[in-house]
């Protein structure tokens, strides 16, 4: 592609100096109210508790549930992400044993996860009486489940398994601790009739494709959001991770 020809066909569209944008961004109608759900809904499905009673105090804007049920979400979810996956499937059969019950695919990515702790600190025989005895019936009764459990099971091959870089080295990896955390966390919510994913950095996401469309008609200035949209790591037990998060 000839980048200069691109230059020059951007340089030849119409421009909006920044005041005149700012103007027009300043009559836009916004709905406070509307704005202050979206940030409440944000700040309760990633389970920021103590965030979410600040802004109810600042803005008066209502919790759409219980705070003591996102602590308890949350200590869940830590639990999953500190390699504690049994004390998590305890607190979450406390909250609602339906919850893993009603969902095989989540219990067998749990147990999953168990055998991977295992084998991560080294308890290669638990590990292998674990598969044997908790998640070989799983894959007999959900064939779906087998390439995954294989996948696990094909550490115990790999002497440097504890290598970030080796082969399976992502099975080990924080992002599948966060990944499983996060797929409990999401059976939470649906058990409490929440919704799964906040609505917030969807909306910032569609306004990041309106500036891309935008851009080929019009020079504006453009606000840099994709630093602020990217996947976060939080290991915090109190607060959210593996999904996405926004800078302040």
């Amino acid at each position: 592609m000839d980048t200069s020809a691109s230059a020059a066909g951007a340089s030849s569209l119409p421009k909006i100096d920044l005041d005149t944008w700012t103007s027009k961004l300043d009559d836009v109608p916004v709905n406070r109210s509307q704005l202050n759900k979206l940030i409440m809904d944000y700040l309760v499905v990633e389970g920021y508790k103590d965030a979410a009673e600040h802004f109810q105090n600042e803005s008066g804007e209502p919790t759409p549930v219980n705070l003591d049920a996102v602590q308890s979400r949350m200590k869940v979810r830590g639990a999953v992400q500190s390699g504690d996956v049994q004390t998590a499937i305890d607190l979450v059969n406390d909250l609602n044993p339906e919850i893993l019950d009603t969902n095989s695919r989540l219990y067998f990515h749990l147990n999953l996860q168990r055998l991977i702790e295992l084998i991560r600190g080294g308890n290669i025989e638990q590990a292998m009486e674990f598969a044997q005895a908790e998640l070989a019936p799983l894959g007999e009764e959900h064939a779906a489940f087998l390439p995954e459990l294989e996948e696990v099971m094909a550490l115990l091959v790999f002497s440097d398994r504890l290598d970030s870089k080796s082969p399976l080295g992502h099975l080990l990896d924080a992002t599948h601790r966060q990944n499983v955390a996060s797929e409990l966390n999401a059976a939470i919510l649906a058990s409490q009739s929440q919704e799964r994913e906040p609505r917030l950095p969807s909306l910032l996401k569609f306004l990041v494709w309106m500036q891309a469309k935008l851009s080929g008609h019009v020079r504006f200035p453009n606000m840099d959001l994709h630093a602020r949209l990217q996947p976060v790591a939080d290991e915090n037990a109190g607060g959210a991770g593996g999904s996405t998060q926004m800078e302040a």
